[in-house]
This record gives C-alpha cells, sequence and structure tokens, in this order.
C-alpha cells in the first residue's frame, strides 16, 4: 500500500489531458522496443512534439514513456527535476527549459541531454535508449496510448476528506486579487474546474498542471511519511484496469456545504416583473438532495459554479451566462446540465430506450408534461397561512405530487392481440399484448423519474400507440398508418413498415436477442 499505487487517497483531482508530470524526454533507463515486438497499451505515453509551435514536424513525434524512465530515476534515487527545471517552487511542464526560446534550442535541449544520458547509462553496461534518429522518431510507434481520462467523484472526494480529517483549507482556495495570494474562503469551496481552465492564464495554471502539481506533491509527501498514499505515476490514475482497482464507498455521507434539501427554481423577481409582465410558467420545486445521490459531482448541473443557475442564465441572458437564456438552460436536449437533457440521458436506459427511442422528438410535449414540474403554487386552506420562505413552499408543492407507479387493472388489458391486416405469407402474429405491458411497468417501477413523469396510467401504452392520446382503449394502428404506404405523407411510413419499425427498434433499444431481422418466423408462422 505504501508503493505508490494506494488506494486510499485515489488519484488526481480531475479529468487531466496527458499523462503525470508532465513532458519531459528520455532519460537513463529506456530501451528502445523491437521494431517486430507486439504492440502494448500503456497509459504513460507522451509524444514528444514541441517544435510542432515552430511549424511543420521534419521527423515523426517521439513517443516517450513516462512511466519507464520515472521508474529508472527512482532507482538512482533522482526525482522530476533531473529532467524539470522549477520556477516559482513549481515544476516546469517543459523539458529542461521554461520557454521555447527558438526551434534549435528547443531541438538541442532534446538531442543533447537525452543523447548523452543514454550514452552514460550504457557505457554503465545497463539498459539504455536509443541514440540514432530513427530509433526514436519512428512512423510505426511500438506503443499505443490506453490513457483514461480522471475526475474526482463524490467517493473519491469523501474519502481525500476524511485521510486529510476534513480540512478543505487542503486543497481548496481563492485568489485574492488586491494581495495576488491565494487564501481558503470557507463555505465558498467549488470544484477546481471552476478557476482551472485547458489552458494556463496569466497567474493562474491550467487544471492539468493544478491536479498534477497539487495531487502528486501531496502523494509523494505523505509516502514520504511512510503512509497509504494515491498514486505518484501515469498508470496508476490513468490505466484502464488501474481505475477499476479504485475503491469505491458504497454509501457516501452528504456533502457538508450548507446546500439546501429543497429549493424553487424560479426567475429573479424583479426581472420577471418588470421584462416579462404576460403570463409565465408555475415555478418548478425541485428536489436538491435527491438529486445530489442521482450524479456523481456537483459539475453535473453547476457547470460554472455552485451559485444558483438563474444568477447567470437570466430571462434576457447575459454574457456570463453566454446568452443563454433561462428556459434554454433548463430545456436544452443532448447537454447534461439541462433538466431535460439529462433527463434524455436517463431515457437511454434500455429499460426506458424501447418506447422514448420511437416517441417522435418534433412534437411538441403536452401540457401534462410540462406540469410535472411547473407545479402551480399552493392555495391557503382555509384560515392557514401559506409558509413563509419559498423552499419550504416547494417542499410543500412536492408532498402533494402523486407518482403513477401501474397502469390499468389487469383484467382491462387484452392478453393477447392478433395482428392480421397483413396476414399474406404468412399466418397472424399473436402478440402477448398483456405480458408486454406488464413487463414494462415491471421495468420501470423503481424509477422515480418515470413515476413522476409518466401522468397516468395509460402513459405506459403511448410507447406503442406513439400519436394516440393516453386511454385504454387507443386507436390500432391501422388508423393512422394506410395500407399501403402512402406516397403523399412521406412522413407516415406505411402499416407494414410501422409495424416492423416498431417492434424491431424497440427489440434492438432494449437489447432483447429475438426475433432478428433476419428470421420472419421469429414472429409469423409460415403459412402451409
Amino acid at each position: 500500500m505504501k508503493n505508490g499505487r494506494a488506494r486510499l487517497c485515489g488519484c488526481v483531482a480531475a479529468a487531466v489531458t496527458w499523462a503525470v508530470c508532465l513532458a519531459g524526454a528520455m532519460i537513463a533507463g529506456a530501451e528502445s522496443p523491437s521494431a517486430d515486438s507486439a504492440v502494448e497499451s500503456r497509459a504513460d505515453i507522451i509524444p514528444i512534439d514541441a517544435l510542432k509551435i515552430f511549424g511543420r514536424l521534419e521527423r515523426p513525434a517521439v513517443i516517450f514513456l513516462h512511466g519507464r524512465h520515472t521508474a529508472a530515476l527512482e532507482k538512482q534515487n533522482k526525482d522530476c527535476t533531473v529532467c524539470h527545471l522549477t520556477e516559482k517552487e513549481r515544476l516546469s511542464p517543459k523539458y529542461m527549459r521554461l520557454k521555447d526560446t527558438s526551434k534549435q534550442a528547443v531541438m538541442d535541449a532534446y538531442h543533447s541531454n537525452c543523447i548523452a544520458c543514454h550514452r552514460q547509462t550504457s557505457a554503465a553496461n545497463e539498459k539504455s535508449g536509443p541514440v540514432v534518429c530513427g530509433e526514436c522518431h519512428r512512423a510505426q510507434p511500438a506503443f499505443v496510448s490506453n490513457w483514461q481520462p480522471i475526475g474526482l467523484d463524490k467517493s473519491l472526494h469523501y474519502r481525500h476528506d476524511k485521510a486529510q480529517k476534513n480540512k478543505c483549507e487542503k486543497c481548496h482556495h481563492a485568489y485574492n486579487a488586491e494581495t495576488q495570494k491565494l487564501f481558503y474562503a470557507e463555505g465558498q469551496e467549488g470544484a477546481c474546474r471552476y478557476c482551472h481552465g485547458p489552458q494556463t492564464q496569466e497567474n493562474r495554471i491550467s487544471m492539468r498542471l493544478a491536479s498534477h502539481s497539487a495531487c502528486i506533491a501531496c502523494h509523494r509527501q505523505t509516502l514520504a511519511q511512510n503512509e497509504s498514499a494515491g498514486p505518484i505515476q501515469c498508470q496508476g490514475c490513468h490505466d484502464p484496469a488501474e481505475q477499476k482497482l479504485i475503491e469505491k464507498v458504497k454509501d457516501v455521507p452528504r456533502m457538508k456545504r450548507k446546500q439546501p434539501d429543497i429549493v424553487l427554481v424560479k426567475t429573479a423577481e424583479n426581472e420577471a416583473r418588470d421584462s416579462n409582465p404576460g403570463p409565465r410558467m408555475n415555478p418548478v420545486p425541485f428536489d436538491h438532495r435527491a438529486h445530489e445521490n442521482y450524479n456523481d459531482t456537483c459539475r453535473a448541473c453547476h457547470h460554472a459554479d455552485l451559485n444558483a443557475c438563474v444568477r447567470c442564465h437570466t430571462l434576457q441572458g447575459t454574457q456570463e451566462g453566454k446568452q443563454v437564456k433561462l428556459e434554454q438552460a433548463m430545456h436544452r436536449l443532448n447537454t447534461q446540465p439541462s433538466c431535460l437533457g439529462c433527463h434524455q440521458v436517463n431515457q437511454r436506459d434500455p429499460r426506458c430506450a424501447g418506447c422514448h427511442a420511437s416517441i417522435s422528438k418534433s412534437r411538441p410535449p403536452e401540457p401534462s408534461a410540462c406540469r410535472a414540474c411547473h407545479m402551480a403554487l399552493p392555495v391557503p386552506n382555509g384560515d392557514a397561512a401559506l409558509p413563509s420562505t419559498s423552499n419550504m413552499r416547494a417542499a410543500m408543492m412536492l408532498e402533494r405530487r402523486q407518482p403513477v407507479t401501474d397502469t390499468y387493472a389487469e383484467k382491462d388489458i387484452p392478453e393477447t392481440v392478433e395482428i392480421k391486416t397483413l396476414s399474406n405469407k404468412y399466418e397472424p402474429v399473436r402478440l402477448p399484448h398483456r405480458k408486454i405491458v406488464q413487463t414494462l411497468v415491471k421495468n420501470i417501477k423503481d424509477n422515480k423519474l418515470a413515476d413522476y413523469f409518466h401522468p397516468s396510467p395509460g402513459t405506459i401504452c403511448q410507447g406503442c400507440h406513439h400519436n394516440s392520446p393516453a386511454a385504454l382503449k387507443p386507436p390500432a394502428c391501422v388508423s393512422c398508418h394506410g395500407q399501403p404506404f402512402n406516397a403523399k405523407d412521406l412522413s407516415k411510413p406505411g402499416l407494414m413498415a410501422a409495424y416492423h419499425r416498431q417492434c424491431m427498434e424497440c427489440h434492438q433499444e432494449m437489447g432483447i436477442a429475438k426475433p432478428v431481422a433476419t428470421d420472419c418466423t421469429g414472429c409469423h408462422k409460415e403459412k402451409t
């Protein structure tokens, strides 16, 4: 547990773009793989292509194995400073330099130091790296990267918090522009990525530098004290197999951040009154605590900071919110921070996808779907006054929600449905209708999202009867899909195509192996 691969502290603080300790050059201990050797997957591969900032590369980039070199240094009781210079008590990410002054200077830094080190190691009768151009600059490298990003999910965050004895200041800091110093702002802790972006800007280092310099330094210091610590090598964090070995805390205690349990999502009062005097949608009671359990990180919703969404996303849009209005922020599809976008991702679950994949995304939502979120404000009951705070009103509204967890009574659901309209070469299809309905209901019985967004017992029927209202006896498919195909209505398939698309696509989305498209008799018995 003390070899740098221990699981206690986990890994680096957020997803990073390349490998640990940044780019370096070839040093003692590297051995060039044979051209005939099998291609090996590694997580510590760094391409040495620093010259590309001066123009097109004349030779292929060098595939540098960072882990192999740091291991060789460790055997010699050496550290990262052999390759990386220090600036302001921080290792430079560049090899043997602080800045890229010229193409020749950068080239000389690699060639002079790398080749000299390899020759010195070879003279000591130890395995060494190449000294010939073609052995470093290879058109077909013998290694491929299996590097995988990693982030600090709530399990790893809790384990770090516990290891640091709840001392949040060990990692979290803010920047004081007046004093130009870092300080700890208690109660304002946020994700590292809220400040550290993909690239270094002015005095704010990139996320890659921040995570590596802080996390690796802490892991090294902890190991030096003969205590269990997290990885210090690239593969410890970024190798897919190693990531699977990271211990997961099953029941993570709730983060102590003074966050609310339930909030009322609404526009800013003044803006709503002054800029949008007409009819408006009801506010949305939001179970904040429940959504914390559904996600691994606060950044799933709070993508820029931990403030309320309306601070950046107003009714009219702001520059701070990139002109994304509040309505757009909540309803955009195909984006994780949006409410509907997140729900859309959940609909891809095989238990849900069979229905939702076939439901047209082009048609507007029904009013009942909007009311599942936009609930009417509570009305005073007699002399009883409404709760004084909006969050308390939100809690009252959520209590009134009536989840739908079942469908119609079994006796009202036809046991079988015979599809015989197109019977010609094959016998009619006997569809186990009741079994299908009951299976769909069973699949989602513990799905709270489905419970609240399926507004009636007949909603489950709309997975197949997709353009019909929720009803006990919806119209048959042939009432909409003609036989044969109507060439004047290209948006509506004919009856045969409608049956096949609906059934086969549902089976495919739900991962049902049979019947398959190539085996007609899986559904149809051939006439004799």
